[in-house]
């Protein structure tokens, strides 16, 4: 018998395999609801975004059986198409959660590829649960072990790391061995993609669409005895070494089933890139402080950590999903419009003639002593008043969490609109996830009636 350790990828497997509901601890149960309530509000509140309409129109003639609903729509679809379109619908409004030291949406990939998968199973409540916590401690432990190198080289890492945790979700929900898991792990890691490049395009949300349906098909094939390597991860060409020039194998396992990465989520109070939020929350505060209206400015000036130029520095953002990459835009309407929501960051918005106007206003300039967190903002009126602000935690951050009371108000302003009177029953349906018999039922409360 050898005494050999197992190796992490191996190890991962083992924990994933054997994890259980009923010893999750109480708060991780409930971020894990909170996380699916945010989750499921943004799937459903992009549900009809025209890019889940042009995917759904182009890969729809190709699908099979009607297996399971789409989140905020009246089709139903294949297990496979599901996972991508509900992956590109819960993250192409970039309204979704952000576990921030890692730069991962932990939910995306992960619900939803589970969630076709367990109404087509009739699994449990419970059971989506625990399956949805181990693959978001697979996905965010296989993004500390490919940082900060993976991503400052311009991968995407909610796609490359998202996948792994797809799967791994995907295979506890099937009940697969420590064996077929390992494979599941490792046919999805050969997968891996995703390129910072997309960003501001429809691309961006394939990236999450993408990783849910190579998860669950990783799953699917380990399930039926399709093999991969068993070091996929760590091994010396593995996904690790091979997607990182900052390995950090250790970070796997290290704690595993003690410390979870789920209690490190947050959720968006606004709907674009996390490290815009510091400054928006700065621009609304002086707003309603000051009464601050857009005529009066004379010029926004913004003090930001490097990454804030690096991924949100687009100056003149023709669309919506470039608006959400850009600090001056975000600026701009957070004075305009007093919010930052879905309707801030459409087309529309983004090509209005006043926010173009108080956009061209804004300056912004890189302050390395600034965390991720912070933001300088300065706003100058045209008689010489200057108001200042430092921002030193974000609205949503795990210093200023959204409340669940926040949380469910955001789930309804973004599913009323697709569901009507049918979205309060589909909160509730939530809220009480554990005590569901049938996750089928919730699925139905959560899409469109034909």
């Amino acid at each position: 018998m050898s005494t050999e350790p197992l190796a992490p990828t191996r190890l991962l497997a083992r924990y994933i395999a054997t994890s259980r509901f009923d010893v999750l601890p109480a708060g991780v149960v409930r971020e894990a609801i909170r996380s699916l309530v945010n989750w499921t509000g943004c799937a459903i509140g992009g549900a009809n975004h025209e890019s889940v309409d042009i995917a759904l129109a182009s890969l729809a003639p190709f699908a099979g059986a009607p297996q399971a609903a789409l989140p905020g729509r009246s089709e139903r679809t294949d297990c496979l198409l599901a996972a991508l379109l509900e992956g590109i619908a819960s993250h192409v409004l970039d309204f979704d959660d952000t576990h921030p030291e890692i730069f991962v949406h932990p939910s995306g990939p992960v619900a939803a590829a589970l969630l076709p998968l367990a109404e087509l199973r009739g699994s449990s409540g419970a059971e989506l649960i625990n399956a949805f916590v181990a693959g978001v401690e697979a996905e965010c432990r296989v993004a500390r072990a490919i940082l900060p190198s993976h991503y400052a080289v311009g991968w995407h890492i909610t796609g490359t790391a998202g996948v792994v945790g797809a799967a791994a979700a995907c295979a506890r929900l099937l009940g697969l061995d420590e064996l077929r898991t390992t494979w599941a792990l490792g046919t999805a890691a050969t997968q891996a993609s995703g390129i910072r490049e997309m960003f501001g395009s429809m691309g961006k949300s394939f990236h999450a669409g993408r990783a849910a349906q190579g998860g669950l098909a990783a799953a699917l094939l380990a399930q039926g005895g399709f093999t991969s390597a068993e070091t996929a991860l760590e091994g010396v060409r593995g996904f690790i070494h091979v997607l990182s020039t900052t390995p950090n194998p250790a970070a796997l396992t290290a704690r595993l089933g003690e410390d979870y990465e789920l209690l490190r989520n947050t959720y968006k109070a606004y709907a674009c890139g996390l490290v815009i939020h510091p400054s928006l929350d700065g621009c609304l505060q002086l707003r309603e402080r000051h009464r601050l209206r857009g005529p009066e400015i004379e010029r926004i000036e913004l003090a930001v950590h490097p990454i804030v130029l690096e991924l949100t520095g687009k100056t003149s953002p023709r669309t919506g999903l470039e608006g959400k990459f850009s600090v001056f835009h975000g600026a701009a309407v957070a004075i305009l419009d007093g919010a930052g929501g879905e309707a801030q960051f459409s087309d529309q918005r983004v090509s209005a003639p006043d926010a173009l106007a108080l956009r061209q206003k804004v300056r912004a300039t890189v302050d390395p002593t600034l965390g991720k967190e912070q933001a300088r903002v300065s706003i100058l009126l045209k008689d010489g008043t200057r108001h200042d602000l430092r921002v030193e935690h974000f609205s949503g951050s795990l210093e200023r969490p959204l409340t669940d009371a926040e949380l469910d108000a955001k789930f309804l302003a973004l599913s009323t609109p697709a569901l009507g009177s049918a979205a309060a029953p589909a909160l509730a349906a939530l809220r009480t996830l554990p005590q569901e018999r049938n996750v089928a039922d919730v699925a139905h409360l959560c899409a469109k009636a034909s």
